[in-house]
C-alpha cells in the first residue's frame, strides 16, 4: 500500500462523536496511530492542522465478511430451474469456494477491500473458513489461505480480524462433511490454534478471533470443546445463527429448541458473541440475547440477496442489543446501502415509515440512531478496545465529500440522513485508517494495480 502519512493534527467543521454531530472539532492522532485528542468547539484551527472541506465520521467495522465471495458477485443472478433459494445458491458459491487458490485469493480480497474502504469500512472481519488446500489436504503452511487475507489486507491499507471458523460437517443429521465442503474443516484445537498463530504474527492492523459456522455445521460436544480450550480469548466469537427458516426447522427437529435458544440454553453467550443474520427470532429470544450481553450483525444487501427474510429490527433496537452491519457475500460494499436496505425492508414489510426512528428518546432520524447503534458495537466484534472519534480508539475516519450529489443543498444537522437515504453517491472524499490516508480525494493509490490484478484471478477462476 503506498499511503502517505496523515499529518497528525485534524481541524473538522462538523465531526460525528458520541451523542451527535459537534462543531469545530480537534483531532490528534499519535504515533501508534490512535487518537490522542479529541476536542469540539475549538472555534479557530490550531497552527499546523490539516482543515478538512467536510464533515467527519468515524470508520466503520463491516462485521461478516467472505471476501472469496467478492468473485461470485452477479453469477448467481439467473434462474435455470423451477426454484431458487438460499440452499441452490449455496451450491453455486461452492464451484468458486473449490477453484480460488491462495494468490487468487489474495488478488480477489485486496480488491473487496479497496471497495469497503471506498465504502466507507475502515476494518473487516472476516469469517474464514475456506482453510484447505483445493483436495481437502493441509496447505505446506496449514494457515496460508488466512496469510493471503492478510497480505491483501496490507495491500489495501485496511484493518482485519481474521475469523478462523469451527466447520466439521454438513447438517445436524450427520457427522461429516460433504465432498464439496472438503476445503472447510476444521476441528476445535485447529481453530483456536489457527487463532493463536494469527495473534502471536503480530502483523500490523491483524487481529484474530473465533467462530463457529452454524449449529448445523458444529455439533453440541465441538462447540463446549472449543470454549473450554478458548476459556479466557479476549478476542470476538462469531456465529451465523437463525438465518434460514430451514436452519430454524432442523434445529428444532433436531436439537427440541430453536438455534439461538440452544445457545441461551447451554449458556454459551457474553460479551464476546456476535450472532451474524439472527434473523428469525423471538421476543423471548432478543431479550436473553440483550440480557447476556452478546451482539447482532446484520447483513441486509446479503439477506435480501439471498431471500433470508426480515429480522425483527424494533425489538433488538428496543431491547439496547448491540448491533453491527456485514457485507457478507458483497453484493455491495457499502455501509449506507446496508442501512438504507435495512430500514426499507421494514418499511415494505410494515407499511409505516422512519421504523428505526425514536423519537420517544428524543432520536427522530432513522439514520441517526441506526449509526449510532452500529458504531457502538464496532468495537466488540472486532476485538477492538474502543472505536470511534474518541481518545483512545484506532484513527479510522471517512471525510464527506461535500461536492456529492446527496449533499448538495443539505443542511449540516441533516447530513446522515442525506448520507444514508439519498441514493448512492460517492460520499467519501478521503478515507484514514490508524493515522494513514489510504483513499485521498476519492482515489485510492494502489487501485489499479489491484484491479489488475483482480482481473487475472477472476480469468483464472473462469
Amino acid at each position: 500500500m503506498a499511503a502517505d502519512a496523515t499529518r497528525a493534527l485534524l481541524w473538522a467543521p462538523l465531526a460525528w462523536l458520541p451523542g451527535g454531530w459537534r462543531e469545530s472539532v480537534v483531532l490528534r492522532a499519535d504515533g501508534d496511530g490512535r487518537w490522542a485528542e479529541v476536542t469540539s468547539d475549538v472555534a479557530i484551527a490550531p497552527e499546523g492542522a490539516r482543515v478538512l472541506s467536510g464533515a467527519l465520521l468515524p470508520g466503520v467495522v463491516d462485521a461478516h465478511s467472505h471476501a472469496f465471495q467478492r468473485a461470485f458477485v452477479g453469477g448467481a443472478e439467473r434462474r435455470e430451474a423451477a426454484s431458487d433459494d438460499f440452499w441452490s445458491w449455496r451450491e453455486r458459491m461452492y464451484t468458486v469456494a473449490l477453484r480460488i487458490g491462495p494468490a487468487q485469493l489474495r488478488a480477489v480480497a485486496a480488491q473487496l477491500y479497496v471497495e469497503l474502504l471506498r465504502g466507507g469500512y475502515t476494518h473487516v472481519c472476516e469469517f474464514h473458513y475456506l482453510r484447505r488446500d483445493r483436495d481437502g489436504s493441509e496447505h505446506a503452511d496449514p494457515l496460508a489461505m488466512s496469510w493471503a487475507l492478510a497480505d491483501a489486507a496490507a495491500d489495501a491499507g485496511i484493518g482485519l480480524t481474521i475469523l478462523p471458523v469451527l466447520y466439521e460437517r454438513a447438517g445436524f443429521a450427520t457427522d461429516a462433511l460433504r465432498e464439496d465442503q472438503r476445503r472447510f474443516r476444521s476441528s476445535p484445537a485447529e481453530t483456536f490454534g489457527a487463532a493463536q498463530r494469527i495473534r502471536a504474527a503480530a502483523r500490523p492492523l491483524v487481529d484474530s478471533g473465533l467462530a463457529i459456522h452454524s449449529l448445523r455445521a458444529a455439533s453440541a460436544a465441538s462447540i463446549a470443546a472449543l470454549a473450554t480450550v478458548a476459556d479466557g480469548f479476549a478476542g470476538p466469537v462469531h456465529i451465523h445463527v437463525a438465518e434460514q427458516t430451514g436452519e430454524v426447522d432442523e434445529c428444532i427437529a433436531a436439537t427440541g429448541v430453536r438455534p439461538i435458544e440452544w445457545l441461551v440454553r447451554e449458556g454459551r453467550l457474553d460479551a464476546r458473541w456476535q450472532l451474524v443474520h439472527a434473523t428469525h427470532s423471538t421476543a423471548q429470544e432478543i431479550a436473553a440475547v440483550a440480557a447476556s450481553g452478546a451482539g447482532i450483525v446484520l447483513c441486509p444487501s446479503t439477506e435480501a440477496n439471498l431471500g433470508d427474510g426480515l429480522c425483527d429490527l424494533p425489538g433488538w433496537l428496543g431491547a439496547g442489543v448491540p448491533m453491527t452491519i456485514g457485507s457478507d457475500s458483497q453484493a455491495t460494499r457499502h455501509w449506507c446501502e446496508e442501512l438504507r436496505l435495512l430500514e426499507y425492508g421494514q418499511r415494505l414489510a410494515r407499511r409505516e415509515r422512519n421504523v428505526a426512528a425514536a423519537p420517544e428518546f428524543g432520536v427522530p432520524s432513522s439514520a441517526e440512531r441506526l449509526v449510532s447503534r452500529m458504531l457502538a458495537g464496532c468495537a466488540a466484534a472486532a476485538g477492538q478496545p474502543t472505536w470511534g472519534l474518541v481518545a483512545g480508539a484506532r484513527a479510522d475516519a471517512l471525510v464527506v465529500d461535500p461536492r456529492a450529489d446527496a449533499l448538495l443543498g443539505v443542511a449540516p444537522g441533516r447530513s446522515l440522513d442525506a448520507l444514508v437515504f439519498s441514493g448512492p453517491t460517492a460520499l467519501w472524499r478521503d478515507v484514514m485508517v490508524a493515522g494513514r490516508w489510504v483513499v485521498r480525494d476519492g482515489v485510492h493509490a494502489d487501485a489499479l494495480a489491484i484491479g489488475a490484478r483482480f482481473a487475472g484471478a477472476m480469468a483464472e477462476l473462469g
